[in-house]
């Protein structure tokens, strides 16, 4: 532009920024903003585009297309534009990409088309020209599958997002890939994590495989994964795993196996897992731990174990519990005797874990166990005992019912003295009492007259109450 002649001399006189920036407002499509801070963006979302602009700043280096209604991209769809780092494409209806749609360019760092739920199919040269792309997003999209070599220029590829599609299988085009460090597979159809699956990511440090159907895992399947931190493994269906599963993953920080349908947890599951600082295993069907599961876990600092079958934690099955920080037990049928009252010990001292609802015994059903005490006998532990419920309910009931017939025989009694001193007439009417049978009976020469209305009503509601001791009891206390 400044050629220095005279139409455009005075663009000779503008500081280099503001030349950008007037570079940038000139080109800019008709239905876009355009915005020159530290760079020139193209601003084009929410706009009813049903078809890209015929051209694009030359400067831009971040454009934003989201929420139009783009169907198609042909081939160079964008023209040249040797500037732009960012393209963003979600929330379209994009149903075709044509392959070569992207070329031109060839320095774009971060492509996202999520949320366009019509793609579902990508050409193996979908994404040729864009050897520098680090973070592509293809989140909830309708993918079933992609190409094993889609990504055969994408070597430097780091985020790949795929989560919300109908992927069966991990795509094995990001076999070997070993600049991937982060992986976003939730919520597709998965149902197994072959051996070869994930080989070659030794650079991987967050992978996420939660809510698939998961139900197989192979052997030696996350071997070359040496560099994970985060792995999401969570609701899917497993209930078992290799034996060696986490061989390897030394660097491992965080692991979620919550929500599958574990019944039991080996003590070779984490034999490897030095770094390992927060645990799940919660919302489970586990009934056992093997003994010494934990103790190579030695920077635990977080263990969900809640949500479970389980009744007991012997304490040598929960090695080293000193560096926890914090343990999730609830929601669990505990069995609160003498083999958790280390576990109430430790409550007490660390203060690190609360809610521990006592299942069984009776006699303690219902209390937290912070709050059972544990009677000692010669210095040892007894456990709490069972509460025969049957014989106790029928001593009460029978007791009860006494008690009761003593009461409704007194009532009627002080009614039958309070209607003799009324006088001649009521004594004539008046109703008697056969202390014997417990009956009423209504005098000679007349209908029976009976005690008020309020007295037969409390006697009948006692009468009903008869077969309710328990709320009686609570009556009669009272």
């Amino acid at each position: 532009l400044c050629c220095c002649v005279p139409a455009v001399s005075l663009l000779c006189l503008l500081p280099a920024a503001a030349l950008a920036r007037w570079a940038c407002v000139r080109a800019c499509p008709a239905s876009c903003s355009c915005t020159q801070e530290k760079s020139c963006s193209v601003l084009c979302d929410r706009s009813a585009m049903a078809e890209l602009p015929k051209e694009f700043p030359c400067e831009a280096s971040a454009i934003n297309l989201d929420k139009n209604r783009l169907k198609f991209l042909s081939e160079r769809a964008f023209g040249t534009l040797p500037s732009l780092k960012s393209l963003s494409l979600d929330h379209n209806n994009i149903s075709f990409i044509t392959p070569g749609a992207f070329k031109g360019l060839a320095n774009l760092v971060e492509l996202k088309m999520a949320h366009n739920e019509y793609i579902s199919y990508l050409h193996t040269r979908t994404f040729t020209g864009l050897k520098k792309l680090v973070r592509l997003d293809l989140s909830d999209c309708n993918l079933f599958s992609i190409p094993d070599r889609i990504f055969i220029e994408q070597t430097a590829l780091k985020e790949l997002l795929c989560f919300q599609n109908n992927f069966r299988r991990i795509p094995g085009a990001i076999r070997g890939m070993e600049n991937l460090t982060h992986i976003y597979l939730e919520r597709n159809k998965i149902e197994a994590v072959a051996y070869n699956s994930l080989l070659g990511l030794g650079s991987l440090r967050y992978l996420n495989l939660q809510e698939n159907r998961i139900n197989v895992i192979h052997d030696q399947a996350f071997q070359d994964l040496v560099r994970l931190e985060n792995f999401y493994l969570n609701d899917n269906l497993l209930s078992d795993l290799p034996r060696l599963a986490f061989k390897g993953l030394v660097r491992l920080k965080m692991l979620n196996l919550g929500g599958n349908q574990l019944t039991n947890v080996s003590r070779t599951w984490f034999s490897d897992l030095v770094e390992l600082e927060v645990l799940y295993l919660d919302r489970n069907q586990l009934l056992y731990i093997e003994e010494g599961t934990f103790e190579n876990l030695t920077s635990l600092i977080t263990l969900h174990l809640n949500s479970n079958n389980l009744t007991t934690l012997p304490f040598p099955v929960f090695q080293p519990v000193y560096f926890l920080g914090r343990l999730y037990l609830f929601r669990n049928p505990w069995e609160c005797d003498c083999s958790l009252e280390w576990l109430k010990e430790w409550m007490e001292s660390y203060r690190l874990v609360r809610d521990i609802p006592c299942a069984s015994p009776s006699s303690v059903a219902g209390l937290d166990l912070g709050e059972v005490v544990f009677a000692k006998v010669n210095g040892t532990c007894v456990d709490p005992g069972e509460l025969n419920l049957t014989t106790a309910s029928s001593e009460v009931a029978s007791t009860t019912e006494n008690r009761f017939n003593s009461l409704i025989s007194k009532l009627l009694q002080q009614e039958l003295r309070e209607e003799m001193g009324n006088g001649t007439e009521s004594l004539r009417n008046g109703t008697l009492l056969d202390p014997q049978e417990g009956q009423l009976s209504g005098g000679a020469g007349g209908p029976p007259a009976g005690p008020s209305l309020c007295r037969l009503a409390l006697f009948w509601m006692v009468w009903a109450l008869l077969g309710q001791p328990d709320r009686l009891l609570r009556l009669l206390c009272t």
